[in-house]
């Protein structure tokens, strides 16, 4: 799988540490910035860049990581056809993906570490979405509200 991957400088040490964990799982890794931890830059131009890789088809999903992982989870969910979910477990990066069909996973370096966050991204990695009915209809729901209904 394809994965669009980006940080602000808060997350940027924990996705360069995820960048060589996506390959070790088999994944290709499109790392789309930023590229040092010492120059402050802003949580949305990378959420935005992640999830925009995603909606274009350049990447089937998206890991976007900052400080808390609140801020890139906003900005990526401002994007049509993004479902941005902030997990800092391992039940809501796979059920996040089974149940509501999230494309981009939020992470907070300053809130998890290295050993969790391999964790989380290899549930969100290998989870699909269930298409259970159920699912469906509320995914479905979900994005009438994304085109205004």
């Amino acid at each position: 799988m394809k994965i669009a991957i980006a940080s602000d400088h808060a997350g940027y040490p924990l996705k360069a540490a995820l960048l060589p964990y996506l390959k070790k799982l088999g994944h290709e890794a499109l790392d789309l910035g930023t590229d040092s931890p010492d120059k402050s830059v802003d949580y949305p131009d990378f959420a935005a860049a992640a999830g925009r890789a995603v909606v274009s088809g350049r990447a089937e999903r998206g890991i976007v990581v900052c400080g808390s992982g609140v801020g890139a989870c906003v900005a990526a969910n401002k994007l049509k056809g993004v479902r941005a979910g902030l997990c800092h477990d391992t039940y809501s990066a796979h059920q996040g993906v089974e149940h509501d069909d999230i494309n981009v996973l939020c992470l907070g370096a300053r809130i998890i570490g290295e050993a969790l966050a391999f964790e989380i991204t290899a549930a969100f990695v290998n989870a699909r979405f269930s298409k259970e009915e159920r699912h469906s209809r509320r995914l479905k729901k979900v994005t009438d509200l994304e085109q205004g209904a």
